[in-house]
Order: C-alpha cells, then sequence, then structure tokens
C-alpha cells in the first residue's frame, strides 16, 4: 500500500478548475462527443435485423452487441490510470480518432466477422469517451458543482439514446445501414478536432519512458484475459458453444484463473494498479460497484430487448419501435438534469438513490405485463416511470462514488466504476440471450425450433400459414416476457442495496498523500503546483474556483 501510496504521490495532479465562461464551452465540447458516442452504441439497436439479414448473419448478429461491450469492458478500466500518467487529453482525442476510424470499417464491412472485429474497436473507443469525458469533468469542475454538470452529461447520454434509434430507423427505411456509421465517423472526427482546441491540458509531460514505465502491464494482460474468456463463453453458452463442451470449460477456468491473478497483481505488484485493492475497504464504494454491475445489466438488456419486442413481438416498424423507446430516454436526461440540480443544491444524492432504484424497480415490475395485446399508452407510461429511475440513479451513484474517495483516486474510480457497468452489461445482454433463445425454443412450433438461433429477426411471412404464424408471435412474446422478468431481481437488488450507502455530502474523505504535510494543508503555497509535491487539501477545488472567479 506505501508503494502505491508513493506512486499516486508522484503522479501530476491535473485539477484545473475553469471559469465559468471558459467552462460553458469545454463543457459543450465534451457533452457533444458523449452524445456522438451514445447515438453510436444505442443506433445499432434498430438495425440488428437489417445488418444480419445483409451479411447473412441471422445466427450470430448478437455478437455485434457481445463484441463492443466485450471491448468495452476489457479496455475501460484502463482509462482511469492511462489519463492519470499520459494525460486526459491525449486518451481523449485517441479514443474520438478511434472511434472515427472504426466506424467507417463498420460502414465498409463485407462479411460478419469484419462488422464484429470492428464494432469491438467502436467499443474501445466508447468506452474512452464516456470514461474521460467524466474524468475531464472531474477536473474542471468542483465535487459541490459537479452534480449538476455530471447531471447535464446524463441529459446528453439520453438524448443520444434518444435520438440513435431514430437515425439508425431512418438509415433503414431510407437509405442503407452502412450511411449511419458513415454519418457517426465524420461527427467523431470534427469532435476530435474540436476537443484538440478546446480541452485544457494540464497535466506536466515526463518522458515517454517514464510514463510507460508506470504502466500496470500484468494488470492488463491477466485483466484482459480473464474478461475475453469469461465474457465469450458466457455470451455464446447454450446457443453457439454446448456448455459441457472442452472449449467452454477451458475458457472459464481459464478466465477464472486469470481474473484471480488480476487481482493479486493489482494487490501486490502493480504501484499504479488499474484497480486499487483498497477501494474495496469502503463498503460504501463496494455497494455502489455492484449497484453499477447490476444496473448496467438491465439498462443493457433494455436497450436489445425493448426494441426486439416492439419489431418481433409486436410487429412494428423501427420508427415506432424509436418512438416508444423515447419515454423512457427523455424520462432519463430530464430527471438526470433535475437530479444533478438537486445534489448540487442541497449537496444530497442519498435519498435520489433510494427514489430512484425504487421507480426503476415499479417500471420493471410493471414491464412484466407487456404482451401482444398491451396499447402504446401503457408501455409509455411504463418505460417512462423506468427512465425516471434510470435518471435519478445513474449520476447520482458516480458522485456518490467520488465523493467516497480521495482526490487522487477520482480519476480510477471513475474508469473502475464504468468499469463494472460495462461488465454487468456484457453479463446481462449474455445472460438474457441465453434466456430468450431457451424460452424462445421452447414455444416455437416443432418445425421451427431453428428459429431460436436466429432471434434478431422474422421468418418470412409468406410461407407460413396464420395458424403457426400467431403461435411463433406468441414464442417472441414469451421470450421477451422472460427477459423482462429477469431485470426485476436484478434491479430489486440494487434497491436492497441502498442500505449500506451512506449520504456523506459532497466532502471528501482525507488524501493520505497528505498527511506527511499538515502544514501545507493549512497554508497551501501559491507558488507551488499540486503537481510538484504539495498536494491541497480538500478544499482546493473551491479555493481555485474563487481564484479563477476573482481573475
Amino acid at each position: 500500500m506505501e508503494r502505491q501510496r508513493a506512486a499516486e504521490k508522484a503522479l501530476h495532479d491535473q485539477t484545473n478548475i475553469l471559469p465559468r465562461g471558459q467552462l460553458f464551452v469545454v463543457f459543450t465540447g465534451l457533452a457533444i462527443s458523449l452524445f456522438i458516442t451514445f447515438v453510436d452504441q444505442n443506433g445499432i439497436s434498430v438495425t440488428l435485423p437489417t445488418i444480419a439479414e445483409d451479411l447473412n448473419a441471422r445466427n450470430t448478429i448478437s455478437w455485434a452487441g457481445t463484441s463492443s461491450l466485450v471491448a468495452n469492458t476489457m479496455f475501460t478500466v484502463l482509462y482511469g490510470r492511462l489519463s492519470d500518467i499520459f494525460g486526459r487529453k491525449v486518451i481523449y482525442l485517441s479514443a474520438l480518432v478511434l472511434l472515427c476510424i472504426s466506424d467507417i470499417l463498420c460502414g465498409v464491412s463485407v462479411n460478419p466477422e469484419m462488422f464484429y472485429v470492428f464494432r469491438g474497436l467502436a467499443g474501445v473507443a466508447g468506452g474512452g469517451v464516456t470514461s474521460l469525458t467524466m474524468i475531464i469533468v472531474s477536473d474542471i469542475v468542483t465535487l459541490q458543482q459537479r452534480g449538476k454538470y455530471q447531471g447535464i452529461l446524463g441529459a446528453a447520454m439520453g438524448l443520444g439514446n434518444i435520438i440513435g434509434p431514430f437515425v439508425g430507423a431512418a438509415f433503414i427505411m431510407r437509405s442503407t445501414w452502412r450511411g449511419f456509421f458513415w454519418l457517426i465517423a465524420p461527427l467523431a472526427a470534427v469532435s476530435a478536432v474540436v476537443g484538440y482546441f478546446l480541452i485544457p491540458n494540464s497535466h506536466k509531460k515526463d518522458s515517454f519512458i517514464t510514463s510507460v514505465k508506470r504502466i500496470d502491464f500484468l494488470g492488463i494482460i491477466t485483466s484482459s484475459i480473464a474478461v475475453i474468456l469469461i465474457l465469450i463463453p458466457i455470451s455464446g453458452g447454450g446457443s453457439y458453444f454446448d456448455w459441457d463442451s472442452a472449449m467452454v470449460i477451458s475458457m472459464l477456468v481459464i478466465g477464472g484463473c486469470s481474473l484471480i491473478a488480476f487481482f493479486l497483481v493489482e494487490w501486490k505488484v502493480a504501484s499504479l494498479p488499474m484497480l486499487p485493492v483498497n477501494l474495496f475497504k469502503n463498503k460504501v464504494i463496494c455497494a455502489l460497484f455492484l449497484q453499477t454491475f447490476l444496473l448496467g445489466a438491465v439498462y443493457q438488456a433494455y436497450l436489445y430487448y425493448l426494441p426486439l419486442y416492439y419489431q418481433n413481438a409486436r410487429g412494428w416498424s423501427p420508427i415506432i419501435s424509436a418512438a416508444l423507446t423515447c419515454p423512457m430516454m427523455v424520462c432519463h436526461s430530464l430527471t438526470s438534469i433535475a437530479a444533478g440540480q438537486y445534489i448540487s443544491r442541497r449537496k444530497r444524492y442519498g435519498e435520489l438513490i433510494w427514489l430512484g432504484f425504487g421507480l426503476w424497480t415499479l417500471g420493471a415490475g410493471l414491464m412484466i405485463r407487456f404482451d401482444r395485446t398491451t396499447s402504446p399508452a401503457v408501455i409509455a407510461v411504463t418505460v417512462g416511470i423506468t427512465g425516471i429511475g434510470i435518471g435519478s440513479t445513474f449520476q447520482p451513484t458516480m458522485i456518490a462514488c467520488q465523493a467516497h474517495c480521495t482526490k487522487s483516486q477520482r480519476a480510477v474510480v471513475i474508469s473502475d466504476r464504468n468499469f463494472f457497468r460495462c461488465l454487468g452489461g456484457a453479463c446481462g445482454l449474455a445472460v438474457s440471450a441465453a434466456l430468450l433463445q431457451a424460452v424462445l425454443r421452447s414455444n416455437l412450433p416443432a418445425g421451427y425450433k431453428s428459429l431460436a438461433h436466429s432471434t434478431y429477426s422474422l421468418p418470412s411471412r409468406n410461407s407460413i400459414s396464420d395458424a403457426e404464424w400467431n403461435i411463433i408471435i406468441d414464442a417472441y412474446a414469451a421470450a421477451s416476457r422472460a427477459v423482462f422478468i429477469l431485470q426485476v431481481p436484478l434491479i430489486g437488488a440494487c434497491l436492497l442495496l441502498c442500505v449500506l450507502i451512506r449520504d456523506r455530502g459532497l466532502e471528501r474523505p482525507r488524501d493520505p498523500n497528505d498527511e506527511e504535510a499538515p502544514h501545507q494543508q493549512r497554508q497551501p503555497s501559491d507558488n507551488k503546483s499540486p503537481s510538484e509535491g504539495n498536494r491541497p487539501p480538500d478544499t482546493f477545488e473551491e479555493k481555485t474556483q474563487n481564484h479563477s472567479s476573482a481573475a
């Protein structure tokens, strides 16, 4: 632990509280890049049936989501420490450039394998933009004001989730699915150019060799092996691979051993661990990480399987599917803004998290009633309640994580929190896919069992009798309902975990790195920067903001 504290102390403090005018400009650029990222991530959901048809990938198209989530999960945990070592700006811009390149390549894919690989690269980029946007905000805004700005970022995410399906549906109906990716690519490139000029760079450069030596290579290797070898068999078990096959068993065993090795490396070997073990000594952070894992699983399942219910079980067009997803995302965005304002004004977040998970559990329970006859109005109200719950939990749990960690750990706790959200999303999507396929297979007519392997697209209507067609549609409705039922205990567990969360307001815990110089905490020097060894007290952000305003 002393070795890790010394390594953290040697890092340059990248806190750079901006005056309001400059903050508005920088923050707008960050919000736009986050919006573009979520348009890319969620616009694809309504295009999957068409992509599956065009690339002859009906039996494997779910890997488009799985590859993105696995890659996102594998790299998200790296971004906090990489931004500590190389600086926020360079990692942020690199992620945007990678998003541009990967979307161009997605648009020119000619077979499923190419498409899945490039969606994986897009997942790597999306995780980087999401994490770095939140980390940069933690550098330029005080913790006391961060709720307001994180709430606006949450609204940008929700808006991206709203617009994305409409954009994807428009390209399907009026042009080609490839155009969707060719639209995102130049937007990401423009965002990178704008970010190059707008984003401040407060990182003090070290030599490249010194920076590289700080990277936790053992942690990268062990975590990557663990994520890949655990998530791939979980994603394909029961559908693409037999659970008792030698390949699945060996992958899970090796992946499990790699996961244990990863935690040992982070605990005993790494000087700058990507996932500091001392974070888990705090039961509140443990509860928040577990909540984040579960809400990621539920949220990702909704993004993929609500459109599937709309288009397959109900037979609605992609546009109607996107429209009926809107109430959830609109409520998510508006509630996220309101929650951010509440946190900034009241300096509290605990009641928001309780309220949010309570409403989310209610909405998840009401979704169980979705069937072939549920009216669109009932669906809109139900997903709207769920959206309020999502908006009341996503960003408040992020603020809670930051309030319970020291200032030197703010970047790594953000990336670790996003890692657990992505890991939950990957696991949730995989388990939901396995459940949907199993229920679908058990409810399909005898001659149509093979449809369980192509859950993203319906068979041709022309060659099927009306009676058989109704049975097939009932099977899709039953399979969707099974997925919705699965989400209730998962989000209900999040509600129960609220018992462990203590609202300590917006005052950070004392940083152990500051304990060596108590006299400097009482009288911080104006002539030395935080990166020169005089780490400021917990109120440094407020003092810097006051200084910037006075200037």
